[in-house]
């Protein structure tokens, strides 16, 4: 990506670590995505994507920017969408899922601090994340503790930072705190871009999101077959790719995606052998590159066939009603599809194992790993009563708890073949 150093030089970016990081990343990509056997011709536009991730996707928001449309960067599935592309806008996920330059991120934060959150700031401090550097707001949302108080000390570090607070009860108040939250984002985005939201546009922006949406489920959809036609690992890709890339390219790629993968099915080919046992991903969202857990599953004998995931099914399940002929109408029917998100911030959250044990009959899977980071408290606390919850019901659950190193890999992979080993039954 020898041709982007100069945007990454206006852009501020540290080149020597950048070049380090790129080279780290490619070569776990490798590794990892590309030694798959009988994967689908589909994942050759991803693979593609992944190759210029930071070269040719960040040369089209600088252009977007010159054409002066605005960027938007997130963290978190609470940002809507649909009000971004509203204003003509552009939306992108943010850096977070590798542990690069912790100890940039540890001269402001505690060590003992969800590694999610140290590594945003690894990149912001290690100027890495051309992402970041790239938007011209930064929002973020006051979901667990630790962001909200890891977001008061990134203010000063950014040009933009805003944030949006969350409920954290799903009642009537906590409905109309969104709905002042969100009518306050709405006017900081018309402000910022200088355009006004309308119906159309609002409408237009709703049915963009929902066909990215339509499309990841049509691939969730596809997963249940038995042989899986595609692997855990590529299908994770798929749901970590839509936060980044162009929205309509998205969603022609994954459809033409599922358009080979339903011909697997019809054939009955899979990447794994008929049989292979089947397990379910559930808890904290895995960003890029965070394959570490996912990797070591499906080389222990399994295939995942679904993440109740923020990057999963829990980000991408619910649409938002295109009905309505005024921005306010619209604008409920994003509430009301916003509101139903089961992030363990709620409390109480039962609607969440209500999802997992849905996934489970859907996905004919066999048993489900609950994967939380250290220090993620709301989804490391979550963690008994679900696993109480879904053994109770006869479905058998592993605990895991986990960082972005390599440490603990062999650990984890002795646990997840018992794992393996206690649903089969020997």
């Amino acid at each position: 990506m020898s041709n982007y150093r100069q945007m990454w030089l206006d852009l501020g970016l540290d080149l020597e670590a950048h070049d380090a990081l790129l080279s780290i990343l490619g070569s776990a990509y490798q590794d990892i995505f590309l030694s798959q056997k009988n994967r689908p011709e589909g994942m050759k536009y991803f693979d593609f994507v992944m190759s210029e991730v930071h070269g040719l996707r960040i040369k089209e928001l600088m252009d977007a920017k010159a054409a002066g449309r605005i960027v938007v960067g997130s963290y978190c599935v609470f940002v809507p969408e649909e009000l971004i592309l509203a204003v003509d806008g552009v939306s992108v996920g943010l850096c977070a899922g590798a542990e690069f330059n912790f100890e940039g991120a540890e001269e402001v934060l505690p060590r003992n601090l969800c590694p999610l959150i140290k590594s945003a700031f690894g990149f912001k401090r290690g100027l890495v994340c051309p992402y970041v550097e790239a938007s011209d707001i930064i929002v973020g949302e006051n979901t667990c503790d630790g962001k909200k108080k890891a977001y008061e000390v990134l203010s000063p570090m950014v040009k933009d930072l805003y944030i949006i607070d969350l409920p954290q009860m799903k009642s009537d108040i906590g409905k109309m705190l969104l709905k002042g939250e969100y009518l306050k984002f709405m006017a900081k985005l018309e402000d910022a871009s200088a355009r006004k939201i309308t119906a159309e546009t609002l409408k237009k922006g709703i049915e963009i999101t929902n066909g990215k949406r339509k499309a990841v489920k049509r691939l969730a959809d596809l997963r249940k077959a038995d042989p899986a036609p595609i692997s855990g690992l590529d299908a994770l890709l798929v749901n970590q790719v839509f936060f980044y890339d162009d929205p309509l390219r998205f969603t022609a790629s994954v459809n033409a995606l599922c358009d080979e993968l339903e011909e697997r099915v019809k054939k009955g080919e899979g990447v794994f052998p008929k049989g292979t046992t089947r397990v379910l991903m559930s808890g904290c969202p895995m960003a890029v590159p965070n394959w570490k857990v996912p990797l070591i599953i499906e080389t222990s004998g399994a295939v995942i066939v679904g993440e109740e995931s923020c990057v999963g099914e829990r980000g991408t399940q619910w649409l938002t009603d295109v009905k309505g002929d005024t921005v306010a109408e619209l604008l409920d029917n994003i509430i009301d599809r916003y509101f139903q998100i089961d992030c363990a911030v709620f409390t109480p959250n039962p609607s969440r194992v209500d999802h997992v044990k849905d996934m489970f009959d859907r996905y004919n899977a066999q048993g489900v790993i609950h994967y939380s980071l250290q220090f993620c408290h709301p989804y490391i606390v979550e963690s008994g009563p679900v696993e109480a919850a879904l053994e109770k019901a006869s479905i058998p659950t592993l605990r895991l708890e986990t960082d972005y190193s390599q440490e603990d890999a062999g650990q984890l992979k002795t646990r997840i073949e018992a794992f393996r080993e206690r649903i089969e039954g020997k």
